[in-house]
């Protein structure tokens, strides 16, 4: 199977007239509509007139916005939390729990986006651009903005170990890309090299909690301190008071007793606005708050939270026993753009129709077996259940971005790569920029760069690994890749240069990011956008590529 990023036949239909459009896009193959559940080359061309076709495109990026803030709604507020709870329940450390679920929290949005683009053969150069565009715009915007903010001395240690996976990670893709093609062994390597990483977190985390602990040992004889997993780095993870969020909250605990009906519960909790914050928030956040209300509201239907942080673990007893009837029927209704919710048992009886039945069933059960007050002992098991369905969300939000991005490619007859390392490396990574500044203003930015590096290693590893892996469980024994002409050897190239500029700068200033560095690292985002842009565009090329 070729997985190529060349423009497609689809691309073609800028060059007919404006009403042979409309039937090229209805029977050409590489404009059909694999997945999502909207068909916007047909809406773009056959339903909006010549004409209207700038209305079209203005209506596609607001949806293209909307789509982006779903993607980092999900992911920050069911995603991770529910991800959170697992690892709590699983009793994992800090650092597992880090490199694993943390990872594939902060990383759900460029992974599924990946692996959506990798499933679809004029599509596969979105991923190449969205996966290389986002480790440089991480690596240097990012990481720059941050030593600008707070300049600082890196953690020597942790900072050298990612970069040096990482420059691993992109060199084995660079020379699967030179080989045009990539085996199930080599796919599964991307896995493999992910877990080699991970073992080696575990295992620099112990050395230095015992090299810690002999210290102390030797400096107060008797000492009883055990290892402390949490952190690998020169310096502590960041405590917070234990008792400072259970105070805040307790203020505004009703002085005598009262106990919520069932039906006060169930509305209260479909509530996303918090009264103290609404009143201090600035207009513009209440914008985008009434923005996202809708989508929050119906992910709040169809998405249970657990909290282990909290007393009753966030335990709503009426919407929980909502949540068995709608989280299985989003995840049927949305996979594979419903193909199988929508087929027959024996050709009578639909998948969607059972699914709803066992659904109630089991909420009838729960509801009957429990009290509003105390939450179940199987309550972690809705923490699995909200993975799933938030999972299934994020996968359909990127289906839809993927699909999108496609069609805003070819009225502008742009390539899948300059479209990956622009709009969709930009999207999935401006939230990952605003999160690590803010953290960097808080006086903990050796926290935020170990977040640059750390996340892009598991969404490069895993959107190539997962992506091809999922093609090559299809009967395909090789999976040929092209990557775009030059441009996308100028994107391989320039994120291979920045980790190069990083492993051999960062050492000669002994560690130290200061906000030269930073201006250098912005300085050198803005020049490969420049290149890129007059790579895409035909003004810079190489003879024969």
């Amino acid at each position: 199977m070729l997985l190529k990023g060349t423009a497609d036949e689809c691309h073609l239909v800028m060059n007919l007239s404006a009403d042979q459009r409309c039937i090229f896009v209805k029977t050409t193959p590489d404009c059909a509509q694999e997945d999502g559940f909207v068909d916007y080359l047909r809406i773009a061309f056959c339903l909006f007139p010549f004409h209207l076709l700038p209305i079209a495109v203005f209506i596609f990026i607001l949806w293209l916005l909307f789509l982006f803030m779903a993607l980092g709604l999900t992911a920050s507020k069911f995603f991770c939390p529910n991800l959170s709870a697992i690892s709590t329940t699983l009793r994992l450390t800090h650092n597992v729990a880090g490199v694993t679920f943390l990872a594939l929290g902060n990383g759900a949005p460029d992974v599924f986006s990946a692996m959506v683009a990798f499933s679809r053969p004029h599509t596969a150069g979105l991923a190449v651009g969205a996966l290389f565009g986002a480790g440089i715009f991480v690596t240097t915007v990012v990481a720059g903005c941050v030593a600008l903010v707070k300049p600082f001395t890196v953690a020597s240690r942790p900072f050298l170990r990612d970069v040096i996976f990482y420059m691993a990670a992109v060199f084995w893709t660079f020379v699967i890309l030179y080989k045009h093609q990539i085996t199930l062994l080599e796919a599964l390597g991307y896995i493999g090299l992910y877990v080699v990483y991970v073992l080696t977190v575990i295992i620099s985390a112990y050395i230095y909690s015992r090299q810690k602990h002999s210290l102390h040992g030797s400096l107060q004889s008797g000492s009883t301190q055990t290892p402390d997993f949490r952190s690998d780095s020169d310096d502590e993870n960041p405590s917070y008071p234990s008792g400072s969020i259970q105070d805040y909250e307790s203020e505004y605990q009703p002085l005598l007793p009262y106990t919520m009906t069932t039906t006060q519960i169930f509305f209260s909790s479909l509530n996303p606005i918090d009264s103290r914050k609404w009143r201090r928030m600035p207009r513009f956040w209440k914008a985008v708050k009434m923005i996202k209300l809708p989508l929050e509201v119906l992910m709040l239907l169809t998405v249970p939270v657990v909290d282990p942080d909290k007393d009753d673990r966030n335990w709503k007893r009426p919407l929980n026993c909502l949540h068995l009837v709608t989280g299985p029927l989003v995840c049927v209704l949305t996979f594979l753009s419903g193909k199988y919710g929508l087929l027959y048992i024996e050709g009578e009886f639909p998948v969607w129709a059972l699914t709803l039945i066992t659904g109630l069933f089991l909420s009838a059960i729960v509801f009957c077996t429990t009290t509003n007050e105390q939450p179940p002992r199987y309550h972690f098991i809705f923490s699995l259940l909200g993975f799933l369905v938030s999972a299934t969300w994020i996968s359909m939000a990127a289906s839809e971005v993927v699909s999108l991005l496609h069609t805003v490619g070819v009225i502008f007859s742009l390539s899948n790569t300059v479209l990956g390392l622009t709009l969709l490396a930009w999207g999935n990574s401006i939230g990952d920029c605003f999160s690590d500044i803010t953290i960097a203003r808080q006086g903990y930015p050796r926290m935020a760069i170990s977040a640059c590096f750390g996340g892009i290693i598991f969404n490069m590893l895993f959107g190539v690994g997962l992506g091809c892996l999922l093609q090559l469980f299809n009967h395909h024994p090789v999976l040929m890749l092209e990557l775009e002409g030059l441009l996308g050897w100028v994107l391989a190239g320039a994120l291979g240069l920045s980790l190069v500029l990083s492993f051999v700068l960062v050492p000669l200033q002994r560690f130290h990011l200061g906000r030269a560095y930073g201006v250098f690292l912005l300085l050198f985002y803005i020049f490969f956008l420049v290149v890129a842009l007059l790579t895409e565009f035909g003004k810079l090329h190489i003879r024969g590529v």
